[in-house]
């Protein structure tokens, strides 16, 4: 009776092990698996992909060319024209510096043109009377050496004394002295005045400070050098500026760059002209057209004010990162760009690795 039961069961409980693996529960757990498997297969076939395509950084900064501005000439501001974050085009005055002092200086300085150029007309003068007294002594000594040369007849044909001999020739060696003595005159008065009219040194001299004086009075209205923004403006009228000091900063705001920092063993087909995608942190949802400019020729260390002395103590190598600028191609109005924001770049290779 026992052996007969026993035989009866072994089959229902195999059909129960059998309906177990078959429940709903453990059919979701396996698929749920499978799904998993693929998934992950899929994202790791997509991510080979992709590697293969891009090389991408979130290392990556926002760039644009920036201008310090400087007054050329020291002095109080006596009036500024523009207001921190504020666009300004080319050529807008952005600030003052009192001109008083520099129109003084330009009415002196064309005060002191009149006086060279009435120095040159003395001189010029002096030269005239100097070249005038030569030709009345060169007359003189013609003259004197006339008569000794007829009192030299006059001595032959015994008409007169050998005392009016030597007058004659005193006089004669007078004149000639008198002639070299004029000559010199001329000469320094040459050289005094050097050349004529605007090309005497004085007067070049002269010209050079007045016009030295009128860019120092232009250089008072301080316009701005191209398109862009006002930064970290502070100036205020009657402040003291010194010239070449930096006072505020314009970025402009026609080109921008991002300044991506690649591991090196990315780089090996990134080239110039690749296109790139740049989504700046700020419009994660407005991705930017881009395109790589160059790349550096070394790495952020290597530029360094303290660079890695790599031959000294235990060394342990690092993966270095190189800068690539990428230009952005297409700026918009509506997502405004600030210099010195984070973003990440995608450079599409065109050669696959």
């Amino acid at each position: 009776m026992n052996a007969s039961v026993s035989g009866e069961e072994q089959p229902a409980t195999g059909r129960r092990h059998f309906r177990n693996r078959l429940a709903p529960s453990r059919i979701i757990k396996w698929s749920a698996l499978a799904l998993l498997v693929v998934a992950t297969l899929l994202v790791a076939r997509h991510y080979w992909q992709q590697s293969r395509l891009y090389v991408t950084t979130d290392n990556a900064y926002l760039n644009a060319d920036m201008v310090r501005i400087a007054a050329q000439v020291s002095g109080p501001v006596t009036a500024v024209a523009v207001r921190d974050q504020q666009t300004v085009h080319a050529g807008d005055l952005l600030f003052e510096v009192d001109p008083r002092p520099f129109e003084l200086a330009l009415a002196n300085a064309r005060a002191q043109l009149e006086l060279a150029r009435q120095s040159v007309g003395s001189e010029s003068a002096a030269v005239a009377a100097a070249h005038a007294q030569l030709a009345q002594r060169e007359a003189e000594l013609r003259i004197a050496q006339s008569n000794v040369r007829r009192t030299r007849d006059l001595i032959a044909r015994h008409l007169v004394s050998e005392a009016a001999a030597e007058t004659t020739s005193t006089q004669a060696e007078t004149a000639a002295a008198a002639v070299k003595a004029a000559e010199a005159n001329l000469d320094q008065a040459i050289s005094s005045l050097g050349d004529k009219g605007e090309r005497n040194p004085n007067v070049r001299a002269a010209l050079t400070r007045v016009e030295q004086a009128k860019l120092d009075l232009e250089h008072t209205r301080i316009v701005a050098p191209a398109d862009g923004v006002i930064a970290n403006l502070s100036l205020r009228p009657g402040s003291t500026v010194q010239a070449q000091v930096a006072l505020f900063a314009l970025i402009g705001n026609k080109d921008y760059w991002v300044d991506a920092n690649f591991k090196e063993t990315e780089l090996e087909h990134v080239i110039p002209g690749e296109p790139a995608t740049i989504v700046m942190d700020m419009y994660r949802d407005h991705p930017f057209q881009g395109e790589v400019q160059s790349l550096s020729g070394g790495s952020g260390t290597a530029f360094s004010l303290l660079p890695a002395q790599n031959a000294t103590g235990n060394w342990v190598k690092v993966t270095q990162r190189v800068p690539v600028r990428v230009r952005i191609l297409d700026p918009a109005a509506e997502f405004p760009l600030r210099v010195g924001t984070t973003g990440t770049v995608k450079i599409h290779i065109k050669q696959p690795l």
